[in-house]
């Protein structure tokens, strides 16, 4: 990244540390109890966040909680909101998010074996959300995702339609089952109670 990016990056956050909310009113009161400006305490924050995801207890579940929690509720936005575009980021994200998880469920006993695995997870779940041209999710999705399900697209559809029919003769068999036995009591000698 060039150093103008870098400052780009700095002072949108900046920015965004001295706009109205929860989050920034705590802030402003550990600036006022500490002295020390928000933006510091928030780089300890981070590098807490990151010592704590790459050997910390529960490293896991907190790094899944942060691949989940804000895009559920940017999912949510892009839902109510007018625009098109947030609708495609954020499906896009979970399609990858998907892939990744049932990868990474494949792959547990190898990724186990990997330093700071949770740390490198948080990291890439946070560029698979980056905003703009730097975001992951998309450059991942058209470069492997959607060409493996376009290759694979009509074996797919034919397999979902035969385990749909699969099903529902399955289902249909059992419910005749049930409902053939229903009305049909063995006859073992049980009698009702009156």
């Amino acid at each position: 990244m060039a150093a103008a990016e870098v400052k780009s990056y700095r002072e949108k956050l900046e920015k965004y540390l001295y706009e109205k909310n929860a989050f920034t009113d705590l802030l402003a009161k550990a600036e006022a109890k500490t002295g020390v400006k928000r933006v510091y305490i928030v780089y300890v924050l981070l590098t807490i966040l990151c010592l704590y995801l790459a050997i910390g207890y529960g490293a896991g579940f907190l790094c899944n909680l942060i691949g989940f929690v804000y895009p559920a509720y940017a999912s949510v936005k892009a839902i109510e909101s007018e625009r098109k575009e947030d609708d495609t980021q954020w499906l896009t994200y979970w399609v990858v998010y998907s892939v990744f998880g049932l990868a990474e469920f494949w792959f547990d006993i190898l990724l186990f074996w990997i330093p700071f695995y949770y740390l490198l997870k948080c990291l890439f779940l946070l560029y698979c959300m980056a905003p703009g041209s730097y975001n992951g999710s998309e450059m991942i999705y058209q470069r492997i995702i959607r060409p493996f399900v376009l290759r694979h697209q009509d074996k797919v559809d034919r397999f979902i339609d035969q385990a749909g029919k699969r099903a529902k003769e399955a289902l249909d068999t059992v419910l005749g089952t049930a409902l053939a036995s229903a009305s049909n009591p063995p006859a073992d000698g049980l009698k009702k109670e009156s």
